[in-house]
């Protein structure tokens, strides 16, 4: 049964507002070309029992969706995605070869694009380099973000041998008139059968990545696709909001605004897959994934060890994020880095045996500070700011002004403040990010460089 939120004024003002999603702070709107050189160094201050988490990005596509905010592109020969799978090759050499002494490897996530544009071949091949490389841990998680309307049998087997671990599919919705809307045709029956094909190769965890605020979308074919997707009975669901940014993302004005939903349209769309997910058994994570009480997500929300990266969501506690590929971002202790975004800038540095970084960030102890008051606003909804703030050697009312300026935003009906801890009601879960931009020093940001709040 679905029970439609009717906003306040002042609550649809905050759904309005242009926010981060906070998978990191700072932000990488913060990340600039001048700290590259500094930045360089930090992959050989790894320590001996760091994990490493490896992000593998592959620009590519076999098709463009008009809804994408990603960085990818259509390659219409082979050529080009082979000729990118050997310069990647060299860059993981490169990579490795920088690193400090380390623990293993124990998670690794390919995202994109569609890493499923790579052949099987040079898949599996780039897996193996991998695993081998940053000497793969006993029990790490191989990931993969894969297109279902693009999945061939050979691919799927490919991933099998290769030991991925769980996969990613990009549902996004099963209604026929909105998937004609964003040119992104799949039918049920066509992901039905990836799912049935990937368990069959031993891949058994699943994620689905639905969205509403799409052109076209309702309450009522959000709440069937929804729905359509739980037949699939995957492990995890994410529930993104579309975010239209046509001034960014050039193909994105081949949707008409006159086919969006408003706010309160957006809302009630949210209000729709949420519906169906809890009647279904998920467990709410955070801003807007969801997962079965057994799943490994749910546990570590359960426990207060959820974390929140660059990928969303996770329960992988690794200190070291390695970037690979062109946009990647990576995490260090010291520090963001960002690789050059162009493939060819990135390649020509490869070529040149150099990192090929394009930004960076060095983080303060304030920066570190305010990065896990937001984390836990957006992972547990709720802290204790002066808990924080003493176990990172500030005085316990060093964010007293953060605090302060939640009084409005309390008065919303978006947290509730007692002395210096923060909860966020069930009821606003959709606007914890409203809540975490107070502990945010580097806003307001230009106005365009985030999506709705909701």
């Amino acid at each position: 049964m679905i029970t439609q939120t009717v906003l306040s004024s002042v609550q649809r003002a905050h759904a309005e507002r242009n926010l981060p999603r906070y998978t990191s702070y700072p932000t990488a709107v913060a990340f600039d070309a001048a700290q590259i050189d500094q930045a360089a160094g930090w992959f050989a201050q790894t320590r001996s029992d760091d994990h490493l988490s490896v992000y593998v990005h592959v620009p590519f596509c076999r098709r463009l969706c008009w809804y994408c905010g990603c960085n990818t592109s259509i390659a219409h020969t082979y050529e080009r995605v082979g000729t990118y799978a050997e310069v990647l090759a060299r860059e993981i050499d490169l990579t490795a070869r920088r690193l400090g002494e380390h623990d293993g490897l124990a998670h690794l996530h390919f995202g994109g694009g569609s890493p499923n544009a790579l052949s099987p071949v040079d898949f599996k091949r780039l897996v193996a380099q991998l695993t081998s490389t940053f000497h793969v841990r006993p029990g790490a998680e191989i990931a993969a973000e894969l297109d279902p309307g693009m999945l061939s049998d050979a691919f799927v087997d490919a991933a099998g041998e290769a030991g991925v671990t769980r996969v990613s599919l990009g549902v996004q919705t099963f209604d026929p008139g909105v998937q004609a809307l964003v040119n992104r045709v799949q039918p049920f029956e066509q992901v039905s059968a990836a799912v049935d094909r990937l368990r069959a190769a031993g891949i058994d965890a699943l994620n689905f990545d639905l969205m509403y605020g799409l052109p076209g979308q309702t309450v009522d074919n959000v709440y069937a696709s929804t729905k359509a997707a739980l037949e699939l009975r995957p492990d995890r669901i994410a529930v993104f909001g579309y975010a239209h940014v046509p001034w960014m993302k050039k193909h994105q004005t081949m949707i008409r605004e006159a086919d969006l939903a408003d706010i309160d349209g957006r809302w009630a769309q949210a209000d729709a897959a949420d519906a169906a997910l809890i009647e279904a058994g998920y467990v709410r994570i955070g801003l807007d994934h969801y997962a079965l009480p057994d799943d490994p997500l749910s546990r570590a929300a359960a426990e207060g060890r959820l974390r929140r990266n660059f990928q969303g969501y996770t329960d992988d506690p690794a200190p070291v994020l390695v970037p690979i590929g062109p946009s990647s971002i990576g995490q260090f202790r010291e520090g963001f880095v960002q690789n050059l975004t162009p493939t060819d800038a990135w390649a020509a540095k490869i070529a040149r045996d150099e990192p090929p970084l394009g930004r960076a960030l060095a983080i303060t102890d304030e920066d570190r500070l305010r990065s896990a008051v937001i984390e836990r606003l957006m992972c547990d909804m709720r802290v204790d700011v002066a808990a924080i703030c003493a176990a990172h050697g500030f005085a316990p009312d060093h964010l007293a002004s953060s605090l302060a300026s939640l009084s409005a935003v309390e008065v919303a009906g978006l947290c509730v403040l007692d002395g210096s801890s923060v909860v966020i009601p069930e009821s606003a879960r959709r606007l914890m990010r409203v809540v975490a931009a107070a502990f945010d020093e580097r806003l307001p940001v230009a106005v365009n460089r985030h999506a709705k709040a909701v």
